[in-house]
């Protein structure tokens, strides 16, 4: 078998040049040839031995030895020496020592080279992944410049010259189609470890991707005069972008839009068309709305702050408008201003008026055993539910035209004995529907929508946290569409009666919402 011999300079010549072409610490390299001759040695002297190398850091002298520790009881003979033993040629042997015996330079043999080569490679590898994690993990928000290196499935590798990144096919914007060798902008959403080492991952369909580019066109934006506040994109097709100027006298739309339509034209053309609408952004939230779903105009908004819902009423020729083509206009406000909006007609929003009154008044005639005309004064005057008029003010009832304290009163002490006896109902409605008492405890379910779930058959804590928030508030066939709750809110209330069920712990939640939380930053 022919030997490999190298030599001091050799080995040190070798370090210098990976180190150079990975781009990583010269230290990492030797260690990683450290690593390698320790190998070899052990397959020569044995698994079993402790072998280790040390190769000199200025003249690349290789030294090999043998250790043995020194211990009061042995238990395993190839690497311990009992303290006993050891005294008989080291006086002044103390457990815990090493004994190290020098061993000759070995020759690499053929296998011992390859095993030796691949430890190398496979070292110099992590170390080479290590170095790509800590130069781009703190670049996430970041415009990058590469070349198509490969492309599997739809997904693409892109060479970034001193790290590879992965651009994946749902991050691609529709109808764009790479080969290999083709130069591409993306934008860095995440830098995270793998088991297979830290990955790059790029995004040209990411709402900040547009936000990054009109950075990069529009000084006023990189200097801070204009900020952008929010973005929703439709990738490839249409886009939506809140802008807003921290010196008065700078029109954030015109500056974004640029001479001639320049710079937004150049964020377009990277976007493959994309038609990209800048709206002036407000505090005043409904102002926004309005904003966002331009070019439709709108008669009248309706705001309902605790479902976080408005209601938007455009003209009938206008409804189309407002929408947008497959409902993408709306559907882009609703990203941009965080709003579910519903869009209606003023006739539409007409008819659901005359349905809720009626339907409120019948409630008030039921409920405190009133005629008609008194029913509707009440609806009137804002009031919505038997609640409110049960608890409201003697002086508020009072106050409406026609009503004196007297009637009041008595319409006061009407809703309170109703909402006693719905109570009761509801109580005896949810023991004859054996809802179970872990369920009835959770603080936001009602008697109501206790009385909702059990006749839906969920009748305890774990049916309960097995549903899904749409289950709950779908507004087909949601089980508490008839009750004021958001999605998110029920998404909440079902991961806390998970926690109480046992399926997971509060801090493992809290964990996943924080988590939650970091992502929606980034996004």
């Amino acid at each position: 078998m022919e030997g490999v011999t190298i030599t001091r300079t050799d080995m040190l010549a070798v370090a210098d040049a990976v180190a150079r072409e990975k781009s990583i610490d010269r230290e990492h390299v030797l260690e990683a040839m450290e690593q390698a001759i320790q190998k070899a040695g052990r397959s020569k002297y044995g698994h079993d031995h402790d072998i280790r190398a040390e190769i000199d850091r200025k003249n690349g002298e290789i030294k090999l030895a043998r250790y043995t520790e020194i211990v009061d009881e042995v238990e395993d003979e190839a690497t311990q020496i009992s303290l006993k033993e050891a005294l008989r040629f080291m006086p002044n042997a103390t457990a815990g020592e090493f004994i190290v015996d020098e061993l000759p330079p070995i020759d690499f043999g053929r296998i011992a080279a390859q095993t030796a080569k691949q430890v190398i490679v496979q070292k110099v590898r992590e170390a080479e992944r290590e170095r790509q994690y800590q130069e781009y993990k703190d670049r996430v928000g970041e415009i990058i410049n590469g070349v198509v290196k490969r492309i599997e499935f739809g997904n693409v590798t892109v060479d970034l010259g001193r790290a590879e990144a992965i651009l994946r096919r749902d991050e691609v914007i529709q109808r764009e189609h790479f080969k290999r060798g083709d130069r591409i902008r993306a934008y860095i959403h995440d830098v995270r470890q793998e088991q297979r080492g830290p990955q790059i991952f790029l995004s040209r369909t990411h709402p900040q991707f547009l936000a990054a580019l009109f950075t990069q066109e529009v000084p006023e934006i990189y200097d801070g005069v204009i900020e952008i506040k929010s973005v929703s994109r439709d990738p490839g097709s249409r886009a939506k972008m809140g802008v807003i100027s921290n010196d008065t006298s700078i029109d954030p739309v015109g500056a974004c839009v640029g001479m001639r339509g320049s710079r937004v034209q150049a964020v377009v053309a990277e976007l493959q068309g994309e038609k990209i609408d800048i709206i002036p952004w407000t505090e005043d939230e409904a102002s926004f709305v309005v904003n966002a779903l331009a070019p439709a105009e709108v008669s009248k908004i309706v705001m309902d702050e605790e479902t976080g819902k408005m209601e938007v009423v455009v003209p009938d020729e206008q409804l189309s408008l407002a929408i947008g083509r497959r409902g993408q206009n709306v559907r882009l406000a609703s990203m941009l201003t965080g709003w579910d909006i519903d869009i209606m007609t003023e006739e539409q929003e007409s008819e659901k008026r005359q349905v809720e009154f009626a339907e409120r008044s019948d409630s008030f005639m039921n409920a405190l055993d009133v005629d008609e005309v008194i029913a509707r004064l009440l609806v009137t005057e804002g009031f919505t539910s038997v609640e409110e008029v049960g608890f409201v003010p003697v002086e508020e009832l009072a106050g409406i035209e026609g009503f004196n304290e007297e009637l009041a009163e008595e319409l006061r002490n009407r809703a309170r004995n109703f909402l006693e006896a719905e109570s009761a109902r509801l109580e005896a409605r949810r023991v004859e529907l054996g809802i179970a008492d872990d369920l009835s405890n959770v603080e936001a379910l009602t008697p109501a929508m206790l009385v909702a779930l059990g006749e839906a058959d969920v009748k305890s804590l774990d049916d309960f946290a097995d549903l899904a928030a749409d289950e709950l508030t779908d507004k087909e066939d949601g089980i508490l569409r008839k009750f004021p709750m958001t999605e998110a809110e029920a998404s909440d209330l079902i991961m806390e009666a998970r926690v109480a069920a046992g399926w997971f712990t509060q801090e493992e939640l809290d964990e996943m919402r924080a988590a939650a939380s970091e992502e929606g930053e980034d996004a």
